[in-house]
């Protein structure tokens, strides 16, 4: 019984804890398969992509899910409240991630496994960051955090974005919307609120979906500018002191 508590606290620990190697390893590891997972995603939306690719694209998947099928069944073994971990935001993303694979419902949600990089967070720990005299720099300081986890968002959103109006405009636009690589650039335009106009929406649906994506594009242009100017503030008043 001592034996097997203590294998389920190593493993636990390996799992939620980056204060060892161990879970750095782990952490690295689980994100790096995350985001080798996303990149073979966007390949498959490719057009006339090799037979040999995609063989090669389905073997990484079904690893991918394997390894992730594997954590997801640890991480509920090993927590202390499974109903909670099972019933929280992550325990949904990691479910829903895998789920499609096995029901095989035509419901592609690989892309949801970007949110699981937010627990990259945990680990910015691991970075050091030198200390500066210079105002701005003291002003990044301050709202560095914020603006790590913004830009995190930010990236999050701005793939999500890509890969909805590539859903939305793919089948009548097939060449301006060719994959979720071509509707990064839609995305890029529409997020920041420029706009070219050299990629736009014909569907309902993608209109629909611009208007939503254009409501966010202006908080995005505008909360690290309003993080900055409050860390600014903040340290002007502290040199008055």
């Amino acid at each position: 019984m001592l034996q097997r508590a203590f294998t389920k606290d190593t493993i636990r620990q390996i799992m939620v804890s980056t204060d060892h190697f161990s879970g750095k390893a782990f952490a690295v590891t689980i994100r790096l398969l995350i985001v080798l997972s996303l990149v073979t995603f966007s390949v498959d939306t490719l057009p006339d992509i090799g037979h040999r690719a995609k063989e090669i694209l389905h073997v990484i998947e079904v690893v991918t899910v394997g390894i992730f099928s594997l954590e997801y069944a640890l991480r509920i073994a090993v927590s202390e409240n499974r109903m909670r971990f099972i019933c929280s935001f992550y325990g949904f993303v990691d479910l829903a991630a895998i789920l499609p694979f096995y029901i095989s419902s035509g419901l592609d949600l690989r892309a949801v496994r970007i949110f699981r990089l937010l627990r990259l967070v945990r680990i910015l720990k691991l970075f050091k960051y030198n200390q500066a005299i210079m105002r701005f720099q003291r002003a990044f300081v301050i709202a560095k955090e914020e603006l790590i986890l913004f830009g995190f968002i930010e990236a999050i959103v701005l793939y999500l974005s890509a890969v909805g109006i590539y859903y939305c405009e793919n089948q009548a636009q097939p060449e301006q919307f060719k994959s979720v690589f071509h509707s990064l650039w839609w995305a890029v335009t529409t997020l920041t609120t420029v706009g070219y106009g050299d990629m736009f929406p014909v569907t309902t649906g993608g209109k629909i979906f611009t208007f939503f994506v254009l409501m966010i594009g202006l908080g995005i242009v505008s909360v690290p500018t309003g993080l900055i100017t409050s860390a600014l503030s903040q340290t002007r008043s502290e040199d008055a002191m």
